[in-house]
């Protein structure tokens, strides 16, 4: 455990991933293109941008919500936590790329392999991220109890395995596992916030 000599303020790190992620997400709404034809059937051809995008702005604001929940827990930083937040972030920033693909191919294997990849290497990031901050601040501190097994953690990583294996000939299904594990992480989580209201 680090001693508070060695620990940083989290408010300059949070501030800095609110601002990685406002950017993709921009960049995310600069690729919809609207349709040149004036009808409704020319914005309905549209839905593999339409879908793509939902769930990539889903998985944004999902990995948002908990980035902030895990801040509110976290006592101190130290150098180590940087790196892990910045190996988290660039595959975050690849979202934009991984999803204008997988739109534009109309959910082909081979970009639907690579935003799984992305997916499954941004899930890996957090997972890091957050054993870099409980180390820095103790394996009894409030985040490591909130932690825990990890559960949905585990069960999201087995998830993005079985849609990588089954890409190739069949990429529907495989995006279709995408949505599931997002589902699964929409619904709330509230260890962070549990964890908050012990510290109180």
């Amino acid at each position: 455990m680090a001693t508070p000599a060695h620990r940083m303020d989290s408010a300059r790190l949070e501030a800095f991933t609110d601002g990685v992620m406002a950017v993709a997400l921009t960049i995310m709404v600069l690729e919809l293109k609207p349709p040149h034809a004036p009808q409704w059937r020319a914005l309905a051809a549209q839905w593999p941008v339409a879908l793509s995008y939902i769930l990539s702005f889903i998985y944004i604001g999902i990995y948002w919500n908990n980035h902030h929940h895990l801040m509110r827990v976290t006592e101190g930083i130290r150098g180590r936590v940087l790196w892990a937040n910045l190996y988290w972030l660039f595959w975050m920033t690849l979202i934009p790329f991984a999803t204008a693909w997988l739109s534009e191919t109309e959910f082909a294997a081979v970009p639907a392999a690579l935003y799984g990849f992305v997916l499954l290497m941004a899930a890996g990031g957090f997972f890091l991220l957050q054993r870099e901050i409980v180390l820095c601040n103790g394996r009894d501190s409030a985040l490591a109890k909130a932690v825990g097994h990890d559960v949905k953690g585990k069960i999201s990583t087995a998830l993005y395995l079985v849609a990588l294996a089954v890409v190739s000939w069949r990429p529907y299904w495989s995006c279709v596992l995408y949505a599931i594990v997002a589902a699964i992480w929409f619904i709330p989580d509230r260890r962070f916030e549990r964890a908050v209201m012990r510290q109180r």
